[in-house]
């Protein structure tokens, strides 16, 4: 039996991702979904979270987003490294805003996956789009 066999469910590896993942954990990331592929994640923007604007700093959306697409590219079933990202920021974030990043694939391939991410605010307005691509080793989530 290989390790193919036995790939977790992609709930189980964001679980895992997760209970490993201080960063996340401080951002106060909730679930709202996680499939193969693809996952939606939110958070409320605190008052430590923003620059001398008053308006949230430019690494928080991107933040979320960059977890979003970790989530969503491990979720394959092979362990997923970041390789590139890049980040539009097209409106502004305030304290009490809450942000809501769903990550998308775009293209897989045995060893590459690009992932397309949006996020928006509260009033479904997009506040930035993100984009990353990752590396899939062949290593398993087992």
């Amino acid at each position: 039996m290989s390790d193919q066999d036995n790939i977790l469910t992609p709930d189980l590896i964001v679980k895992k991702m997760y209970d490993n993942d201080d960063f996340s954990q401080w951002l106060g990331i909730e679930f709202l979904n996680v499939a193969k592929g693809s996952c939606s994640i939110k958070m409320t923007v605190r008052t430590e979270m923003t620059n001398g604007f008053n308006v949230a700093h430019g690494g928080i959306s991107f933040s979320l987003a960059d977890s979003a697409f970790a989530f969503a590219s491990n979720s394959l079933g092979k362990h997923a490294v970041s390789i590139e990202t890049s980040i539009s920021h097209v409106k502004p974030v305030f304290v009490g805003d809450i942000l809501i990043a769903i990550a998308e694939a775009q293209n897989v391939s045995n060893s590459l996956a690009i992932f397309n991410v949006t996020v928006k605010n509260q009033e479904d307005k997009t506040v930035a789009l993100f984009k990353g691509t990752v590396f899939r080793k062949n290593e398993y989530w087992t």
